[in-house]
Parts: C-alpha cells; sequence; structure tokens
C-alpha cells in the first residue's frame, strides 16, 4: 500500500502565509520607498545646481574669469567649465573625465549667448541612495522573519486544542471513552469537540443496541432450536416407523395424521418467529399515523368472514387517532382472537377501543372462552409458553407476540377476568412511543 505523504501543519501553513503577507506589503512599501529615494535624490541634485546658478549669476567677478565657484559639501562640489554655447537642454545628465555629473548651463552677465556649465557629480548621491536601499532591504528582511515567528508562535497557540483532541481520539479503541477532554480555546475547536462528544455517543449507543440485539439473538436461536427440536424429533420417530414396521391402515392413517399436525406446529412456530423478528428490526422509522378504529374495523370483518361460527363484535368511537405500526397493529388484533378461539375455545368475542389525547389507546379484547387461571397469566407473554389448556399445534408465541408489539408502540398487555365469562387481554398504546 502506497504511504501517504504528509501535508504541512495547520501551524507551519499559518507561518508561510504570515511570511508571505508580510513580504508582499514589505515588498510594495519598499518599492515606493525606492522610488521615493531616487526622486528625492534627483530633487536635491536639481537644487544643488540652481544654488550654485544661483551664486555664480549674482557673482559677476566669478562668472567673468571663471576662477570662482561657491564652496560646497564635500563631493558635491560643482565644477566650472570653460563658456560655452548656450545648450538646447539647461539640465542634463553628463559624463565628465568618466565621472556621471548633473550639468547646467549659467548664462554670463555681460556676454550675451554665452554660458557657463556648472556641474555637480552624481556618484556620492548614488551611493547613499543604494546605502538606504541596503538597509531597508535588510529591515524588511528582518521584519518578514519575524512575522513568520509570531505567526508561528499564535498558530502554536491556536492549534494546541486541535492537538490535544488528536491525541485523545488516537486512544480511542474497542473501549469508548466516556468523555473527551474539555477542549477550549479557538471556537472551532471547541466545535469540533462537541460534535465529536455526540459522534462517540452515538456510537456508543449504537453498540449496545448492537450488543443487545446479539444478545437476545443468541438467546432466541437456542430457545427457538429448542422448541423446534421436539417436533422434529418426532416427526422423525413417526417417519421411522412408517417406513420400517408392519402398520395397518389404521395405524398408518394415525400416524400420518400426527406427522400433519406436526407439520402444521412446525410452520406455526416458524411463521411466529419470523413475526417476532421482524419486530425485533422494526424502529421508529416504521410508525405512522394512523386510524385504529378503521383498522379494527377492517380486521374484524376479515375475522368474521374466516371464523363464521364466532361471534365478533366491535365498540369504539369513529375515529382513534394513534401513532404506530399498521402490520403490528393488525397482528395484535388478529392473534388476539386466534387465541381466544382456539386455546379458550370462544364463541363470543368482543374488541373495545377507549382513545385518549394524552394517554393514548387502550385495546380490550374479551371472550366468554374457559378462561386462563391467574397464576399462569403472567408467564403467557414469554415466548414458547403454553398454558394449561393450550391447544397442542399452538407455538407458544401468540402472546409473547401481542406484548412484543405493546412494547414497540409503548405500551404493554396484561390479562384479566373478562364480564363475558372468559378471559380479558388488554393492549396499552402509549400516545406517542418512544
Amino acid at each position: 500500500m502506497k504511504r501517504r505523504r504528509r501535508s504541512l501543519s495547520l501551524r507551519a501553513r499559518v507561518a508561510l502565509v504570515s511570511a508571505l503577507a508580510a513580504a508582499i506589503v514589505i515588498a510594495a512599501i519598499g518599492f515606493a520607498f525606492a522610488v521615493f529615494l531616487r526622486v528625492n535624490g534627483s530633487e536635491q541634485l536639481d537644487r544643488t545646481l540652481d544654488s550654485v546658478s544661483l551664486s555664480m549669476a549674482t557673482d559677476p567677478a566669478a562668472s567673468a574669469d571663471n576662477t570662482v565657484a561657491p564652496v560646497l559639501p564635500e563631493d558635491l562640489s560643482p565644477q566650472v567649465v570653460q563658456p560655452t554655447a548656450i545648450a538646447a537642454d539647461p539640465v542634463r545628465a553628463t559624463t565628465i573625465g568618466g565621472t556621471a555629473v548633473r550639468a547646467k548651463d549659467v548664462p554670463i552677465n555681460g556676454a550675451i549667448g554665452q554660458v557657463v556649465a556648472v556641474s555637480v557629480p552624481e556618484d556620492p548621491m548614488s551611493r547613499a541612495i543604494r546605502e538606504q536601499q541596503w538597509q531597508v532591504a535588510g529591515v524588511a528582511l528582518a521584519a518578514i522573519a519575524v512575522a513568520a515567528g509570531l505567526g508561528w508562535l499564535l498558530a502554536g497557540r491556536a492549534v494546541r486544542p486541535l492537538q490535544r483532541l488528536a491525541a485523545a481520539t488516537h486512544t480511542v479503541g474497542d473501549e469508548l471513552p466516556a468523555a473527551l477532554p474539555d477542549i477550549r480555546g479557538a471556537r472551532e475547536a471547541e466545535e469540533l469537540s462537541d460534535a465529536l462528544s455526540r459522534m462517540l455517543d452515538r456510537i456508543s449507543k449504537a453498540r449496545s443496541r448492537t450488543q443487545e440485539a446479539l444478545g437476545a439473538a443468541r438467546d432466541f436461536a437456542a430457545v427457538s432450536a429448542h422448541e423446534l427440536r421436539t417436533p422434529l424429533t418426532a416427526m422423525r420417530t413417526d417417519l421411522e416407523v412408517l417406513t420400517t414396521l408392519p402398520l395397518t391402515e389404521e395405524q398408518r392413517t394415525e400416524i400420518l395424521r400426527e406427522v400433519l399436525a406436526t407439520q402444521r406446529q412446525i410452520e406455526a412456530t416458524l411463521t411466529d418467529l419470523e413475526r417476532l423478528a421482524v419486530g425485533e428490526l422494526s424502529d421508529a422509522t416504521d410508525h405512522e399515523d394512523l386510524d385504529l378504529a378503521e383498522l379494527a374495523d377492517r380486521c374484524v370483518q376479515e375475522l368474521a368472514r374466516r371464523l363464521p361460527d364466532v361471534q365478533i363484535e366491535l365498540n369504539s368511537p369513529p375515529t382513534v387517532s394513534v401513532r404506530g405500526i399498521p402490520s403490528g397493529l393488525r397482528l395484535v388484533l388478529e392473534n388476539a382472537v386466534t387465541n381466544s378461539v382456539r386455546h379458550g375455545r370462544a364463541e363470543r368475542i368482543r374488541i373495545t377501543l377507549v382513545h385518549s389525547d394524552s394517554q393514548g389507546a387502550v385495546v380490550a379484547v374479551d371472550d366468554d372462552g374457559i378462561g386462563i387461571p391467574q397464576h399462569e397469566r403472567a408467564p403467557l407473554f414469554e415466548r414458547f409458553v403454553r398454558g394449561s389448556s393450550a391447544d397442542p399445534e399452538g407455538s407458544g408465541l401468540g402472546l409473547a407476540l401481542i406484548a412484543q408489539q405493546a412494547a414497540l408502540h409503548g405500551g404493554r398487555a396484561e390479562l384479566s377476568d373478562s364480564p363475558l365469562g372468559g378471559t380479558r387481554l388488554l393492549i396499552y398504546l402509549a400516545a406517542r412511543p418512544a
């Protein structure tokens, strides 16, 4: 695997940007200062020439014999040359004896058309300008270095919270920390710390849910395998008897009847196991706003067609608005009626819906069956637990499915005595399930 080249650190980037910004600003200022020095030096030479010219113009004797020149600072003494004709350009740059000078023609008093060329050497001024430019360049380099250093120091303070945060996240392994260190400093670092804390909290909750789901799945698989092993063993025994022993037609018919009953039991168990698994995988996104009265009415009509010998009634307000899983609530009603008929041997079932905006809804299923002893009621909501009067072909999961759906809807389920003489099943549904 190709190793990725490491990028520059934020601290180094800030230092480089600071140095670059300082270099740009100082370069602009230095260029302007160099131009100013050059222009100012040229103006100084022109003023020197003007002062020398004025002095010679007011001293006729000096102009006449060309031997007197004003005393000026060292290296700036004007050079007076012999009279010459008037030049086209009174101030000009020229060379005298290999020395660059700035010259100006001064008219001679009393000599029409004659001038004296007065010159000032440019070399001393140029040297002074170059020296000042080098000084400015040195100061500029020092300022750039100082800017880079300050950027490095200030960036170091700014990124220190990020470094602490990175060191804390490097230690995150299989065991998530309870909390990251309290990061204070730059606002961005604080926001990043808060975001990472929330992310770790979500990961921790998701891991807990996953571990709980895996534990439940292992227990579920173990119990399911145990419950399925018994009917499968019975089916295998019956099939071995059919294939190995000589049987009468009556015996063969009886064994085949037992095999079919066992097959139906296994099929019912697998169907209920699938429903339980679907319930375990449901979450808040599966809930939706629905009318429980309308759903119960449709369910009662279908059950009445499937169970023509059973009288099924529905007492409900016109509308019962709840938030829930439609398929789950339908499963609750179907299992409640099926259990009353199959295990309670009921002939009359009444479903009552009670609605409260603040407390949710209550579903009561009453029957006139044989009832359930009080000491058996609570355990029946466990998986694969059957009552003493349960039909042998049942899966033992009917009431477990109802309890699961009640919990998914933020409520609970319980059994009690029915005014019809049998058993009452109460399912409480929360107004807004979590």
